[in-house]
């Protein structure tokens, strides 16, 4: 599988045991092959007219380009933020073996 075809996809919400729900999701529909938690992390951002700091928990899932619109809607549908960071980059490069192995686990069944 060439590495263009597979994205890594992060999200951060706020709370441990929120990311774990949305890994878990995720990982169970098949939607990403893996997802890790990282946190807490600091956040800071504009938002409703202010500077909010807060202690955010970041999810990052392996996916396939062709699974990504699924995982989006997923994350949409689960997440309690109005308007949750979901971003994607292109994996530059990686081990054929992993890069095979995220495509096979992402294969809906």
């Amino acid at each position: 599988m060439p590495s263009a075809e597979v994205l890594s996809v992060w999200t951060t919400t706020d709370s441990e045991d929120k990311a774990a729900a949305l890994a878990r999701g995720a990982v169970e529909a098949r939607l990403a092959a893996c997802a890790q938690i990282a946190g807490p992390v600091t956040s800071v951002y504009h938002w409703a007219g202010g500077i909010e700091t807060t202690r955010e928990w970041q999810v990052l899932f392996k996916t396939t380009a062709g699974r990504y619109r699924a995982l989006e809607r997923h994350l949409l549908a689960a997440h309690d933020y109005e308007t949750p960071e979901i971003l994607a980059a292109p994996v530059a490069a990686g081990s054929p073996a992993y890069l095979s192995w995220i495509a096979a686990e992402t294969l809906a069944r």
